[in-house]
């Protein structure tokens, strides 16, 4: 099995880049942040004339004609930049609601008992009635609930793509990790005690090595996942990719130290958003069952 990424790959990992450091940089992320729950839809838009959401869609109906690989790549960088809105739910609408593909109509879905950027989103798939707004641990992510003991079912609203989205979570997820971990080296390379580097120092040596070891596992397991498309590697992956995410960046912040705490820091973005989409779909509790499931069988 192949990991090295072709010279396309490579090409469209680099544009995604680009495209969201010159759309949605440090200061739009901040920005934001003072405005939570508010999607921004010239960012929407400028997502769908990038091909985000169309990725997957053959060239006969607009697409780009890639698959998974390439959509774990784009996704990856989303993750990375904190990028907000119901990507992965708009992504699986592309083709079948309209508007969505070019970023035109924001699509959410029911994901078991909860709903992101519901008040935001011109379509909802799955039965959201009754919900009601909930305090979101990320401002960049409002949440709504459904009634004690609803669920309504498959974060695509028809089941058909539930490990689709939960691979594309992964990727979101694997950003996160690799973004915390690239934040823990700088600052343990610039930030000085004693004379010297805090990198210098043997226990902020372990943290950051445990930082890319997690993050560099959970690429494998998401990279092959992209290419075998198989649920119970696509479990492993999302399991491996919530760990990175999470502890990834509980470990950035111990790097940080104090300063890691406050406000004008990102970083405990970051861990807010890791804790979040862990709770999606296919998240430990549900991902640990399948893989279970797939051992004793």
């Amino acid at each position: 099995m192949r990991f090295q990424l072709s010279d396309d790959q490579r090409a469209l990992r680099s544009g995604v880049r680009e495209v969201l450091d010159r759309r949605f940089g440090r200061e739009a992320l901040r920005a934001a942040v003072d405005a939570p729950g508010r999607l921004d839809r010239e960012l929407w838009r400028a997502l769908g004339d990038a091909g985000l959401f169309a990725l997957r869609l053959p060239e006969a109906e607009g697409g780009a004609g890639l698959g998974l690989p390439e959509a774990v790549l784009a996704f990856e960088e989303a993750g990375r930049a904190l990028l907000p809105g119901p990507l992965v739910a708009t992504h699986l609408a592309a083709g079948t609601v309209p508007g969505a593909s070019t970023g035109e109509t924001v699509v959410t879905a029911v994901d078991g008992e909860l709903v992101e950027w519901l008040d935001a989103a011109d379509v909802v798939r799955g039965d959201a009635t009754g919900s009601a707004p909930i305090r979101s641990l990320d401002p960049l992510t409002p949440l709504h609930r459904l009634p004690a003991g609803t669920d309504s079912g498959a974060p695509d609203g028809n089941g058909t793509q539930i490990p689709v989205a939960t691979l594309l979570t992964a990727a979101e997820q694997l950003g996160t990790a690799a973004r915390v971990t690239e934040l823990a080296v700088q600052h343990a390379r610039t930030r000085e005690q004693f004379g010297r580097p805090i990198g210098a120092f043997q226990a902020v040596k372990h943290l950051c090595a445990d930082l890319l070891t997690r993050t560099e596992t959970a690429r494998v397991a998401v990279y092959a996942a992209a290419l075998t498309a198989d649920p119970a590697d696509i479990a492993a992956a999302r399991l491996l990719a919530d760990e990175a995410a999470v502890r990834g960046a509980r470990d950035c912040l111990q790097v940080h130290g104090g300063m890691g705490f406050t406000w004008e820091a990102d970083v405990h973005l970051h861990l807010k958003r890791a804790w979040v989409r862990a709770q999606r779909g296919g998240g430990n509790t549900e991902s640990e069952e399948l893989l279970a499931a797939h051992l004793v069988t």
